[in-house]
């Protein structure tokens, strides 16, 4: 099912938490296609295709209020993208030439990169801050023994400030590895030979490819790797709550925490069983926009518009996952002395765990 931000969505609270579900939403789609068309007048304009006047024109009527979502994606069914509609849309406003010598699928992968991009800012936040708790957690239980568990059995002490610092550094690592992937600007033309204007991606703040690539996806697959890293970071952290949470085991607790509909008593860890959710749809959409990756010649019949839906789909639920672990570790409560209980009688050597905690934190 997919993630949605709209609220006749029943399953939106859970699904589309956080600030990404926003921004890939059909109205932001049609926006950064609408900043495709004006940037590209502009562009033009500053190389002497076309005139001030008429790149003025343009994106005058590049306007989002003058258009309606809907009607943009029922139109998109007639050449069989959204940039179609766009097009046709515009050039009935004004006599000024819109989408001079572009192709529609420059329209689309720009559109694509400006909604990711915007989409990453809020994912990167909620994975920094649950980053941040995480840090704390470990700061503050560095030298809090419990139980090390291998093969879902109990085995030889740690302490809780490292399983948390292992928790922080995955999460650090996974936003950093989203900073790093290319973002860039599509203008070839219908045959990718058009002539690069580097203007147009500074206009955007996307990055200048060296040459078209409609049919060369390894940005897409970039991204969706991070994105598919960042889920299992989130993932395992999440994970990891829920098992320390079981009434068994009681060595941590929800501050939030949810109850049942049928049983008042239990304490739910819904922001931890939320963030699994979410984190467990990812490598689906992750092993779609791979397999987007073989496309024909310059132009893909089919492999392309497949990519559209589990990009946003993968944007909204690793946002999701994020938002709730953030959520979760920031309001979580850590029960020591049931950690010390479920040691037992042993003395705990938890070897070099407290420094392998300054370390991680050192290396933040």
């Amino acid at each position: 099912m997919k993630p949605s931000s709209s609220g006749s969505d029943v399953f939106a609270g859970v699904l589309s938490r956080g600030g990404v579900a926003e921004q890939v939403s059909g109205r932001a789609w049609l926006c950064a296609l609408l900043e495709f068309e004006a940037a590209l007048a502009r562009a033009q304009a500053h190389a002497g295709i076309i005139t001030a006047q008429e790149a003025s024109e343009i994106a005058t009527v590049c306007e989002p209020e003058r258009f309606d979502v809907d009607a943009i994606g029922a139109g998109s069914a007639e050449i069989g993208n959204p940039a179609g509609a766009v097009v046709k849309a515009l050039r009935a406003m004004t006599d000024a030439p819109v989408h001079k010598g572009a192709t529609s699928q420059d329209a689309v992968d720009t559109a694509a990169m400006l909604v990711t991009k915007r989409a990453l800012g809020p994912l990167r936040h909620d994975l920094h801050a649950a980053a941040d708790a995480a840090a704390e957690l470990a700061r503050a239980h560095r030298d809090t023994p419990i139980i090390g568990r291998t093969l879902l059995q109990q085995a030889e002490p740690t302490t809780f400030g490292l399983k948390a610092a292992g928790w922080m550094l995955s999460l650090d690592e996974a936003a950093d590895h989203l900073m790093n992937v290319r973002l860039s600007a599509q203008l070839g033309g219908p045959a990718g030979t058009l002539a690069p204007l580097p203007a147009f991606a500074r206009e955007l703040g996307l990055d200048e490819p060296v040459i078209p690539w409609h049919t060369l996806r390894g940005r897409i697959g970039e991204l969706a790797g991070a994105l598919g890293v960042a889920a299992g970071a989130v993932g395992k952290a999440a994970r990891d709550v829920t098992l320390l949470a079981q009434t068994e085991v009681g060595e941590v607790r929800e501050g939030r925490g949810g109850g049942s509909t049928s049983m008042p008593h239990k304490h739910n860890p819904v922001a931890a069983i939320s963030a699994l959710g979410c984190a467990q749809q990812a490598p689906g959409y992750v092993a779609a926009l791979l397999a987007a990756m073989v496309q024909e010649h310059e132009r893909a019949a089919g492999a392309w518009h497949s990519e559209w839906r589990p990009l946003c789909d993968l944007l909204v639920t690793v946002g999701s996952a994020a938002a709730w672990l953030r959520e979760s570790l920031e309001g979580l409560d850590v029960d020591a002395g049931r950690m010390r209980a479920n040691l037992g009688a042993r003395e705990p050597d938890t070897g070099a765990a407290a420094l392998l905690v300054d370390r991680a934190l050192g290396a933040r």
